[in-house]
């Protein structure tokens, strides 16, 4: 990685009847109005799941499940890089409500491509639509 400001990042992947949850930034946010799986920054002295446990919480209102690592995706934007770890998780309590973020939808690996995601989300999509075709 650069001398650009560093961030990590943990993001949940959570399925539900073949569908995946994902949030919209945003408008305000880097990135803003692009589609997302729910996560963000870690902060000092938070471990990568405490992080992605509160997250869900204040983003979504919901408990997640343990999460499981998936994928870890190393990229860098003109302003910052990042390292965003992605985990599988499940949902555990709670009523799904769009607390810190703009909206939330279901989607299927197919829909991918009608919602704008950041680039570093690409790797991450690639893998569960490849996993879909297997099925």
């Amino acid at each position: 990685m650069s001398t650009k400001k560093y961030i990590q990042v943990a993001a949940a992947v959570i399925e539900c009847e073949g569908r995946y949850l994902i949030t919209k930034r945003e408008p305000n946010s880097h990135l803003g109005g692009y589609w997302e799986f729910p996560g963000g920054k870690r902060e000092p002295g938070e471990s990568l799941e405490e992080c992605l446990r509160r997250e869900l919480l204040e983003e979504l209102g919901v408990e997640i499940t343990h999460p499981q690592p998936f994928v870890v995706v190393k990229h860098e934007y003109t302003e910052k890089a990042v390292e965003l770890h992605f985990f599988f998780s499940s949902l555990l309590s709670g009523d799904l409500q769009p607390l810190g973020c703009a909206d939330f939808h279901w989607v299927h690996p197919d829909e991918f491509s009608c919602y704008q995601f950041p680039p570093a989300d690409e790797p991450v999509m690639a893998k569960l639509q490849e996993q879909n075709q297997r099925k």
